[in-house]
């Protein structure tokens, strides 16, 4: 069984202030090690589970977040940015993956379920894709269903736990945070890593991971609304992409690689 795993620290157990996920932050080195301690836990369901090849990305900011040595020695840990594309989802489209799994996710832009709610990047106010509010969990899942893996288990806020289920309603959760304004209310970091261990396992185990593949829509309407005008006017310079306001435009597509380029060069 070969096992993705995209890792975020937005939706790490505790963390309520943006200078706790930024490098040289109040809190930083804490979030850090809860963050790696975090997947950590998940690489030990996996591997308990019968895990073989297991690669987990570090998908936040610097891509420089998680301390390889608390990660089991099973484990390769890609760091950096390749600008493939994939972005947090960067390697699932190399090698053959049974399911894919995500942890530390949080709320999308301009929701109030995580104190650092946003989507892809703070200059935006919120994306949507079809209508519907995008988390980076909604295009990680996209991601994944567009090389056909499952997305089968996610870690983070409540919300966005929440949204998960609605989306793929066999996939299992942990939700370690609750935002409420600008607060949290978490596990005990301790138990929020022995539960991503136990559910992903059981989930991997029960064979329910099988039911998670999502189907991606035949097309995409995709808007993305700024937080100052000048971005927007620099964004609609981008090939096929519409101004609808003055901090808004919009693109379309059928391909979603194709959104996820225009992601790469805009958010």
């Amino acid at each position: 069984m070969n096992i993705f795993i995209s890792a975020d620290i937005g939706g790490t157990c505790g963390i309520c202030a943006w200078s706790e996920a930024e490098v040289g932050g109040s809190g930083y080195e804490y979030f850090r090690k809860q963050m790696s301690e975090e997947v950590s836990a998940a690489c030990r369901g996996a591997l308990a589970a019968g895990g073989e090849r297991i690669l987990v990305k570090d998908a936040h900011d610097t891509a420089r977040n998680i301390d390889p040595l608390l990660l089991p020695q099973e484990v390769q840990l890609n760091r950096g940015w390749s600008y493939d594309g994939y972005c947090m989802m960067s390697g699932i489209q190399r090698g053959d993956w049974d399911a894919a799994v995500l942890t530390g996710y949080h709320s999308a832009g301009s929701s109030s379920g995580n104190p650092l709610s946003h989507t892809m990047s703070t200059r935006l106010d919120y994306v949507e894709i079809n209508g519907q509010r995008a988390s980076e969990f909604m295009i990680a899942a996209y991601t994944a269903a567009y090389h056909n893996v499952p997305v089968c288990f996610i870690s983070g806020d409540a919300a966005i736990c929440e949204s998960a289920r609605r989306m793929i309603p066999s996939i299992a959760i942990v939700p370690v945070n609750k935002g409420e304004g600008d607060s949290v209310t978490s596990l005990h970091p301790q138990l929020a890593t022995e539960r991503i261990e136990d559910v992903l396992r059981e989930q991997l185990d029960s064979g329910r991971y099988l039911e998670c593949v999502l189907t991606l829509p035949t097309e995409f309407e995709i808007k993305i609304r700024y937080q100052k005008h000048q971005a927007a006017a620099k964004a609609a310079l981008y090939p096929n992409m519409v101004q609808l306001d003055e901090k808004t435009v919009r693109y379309n597509c059928f391909d979603f690689y194709d959104a996820l380029c225009m992601m790469e060069f805009v958010m």
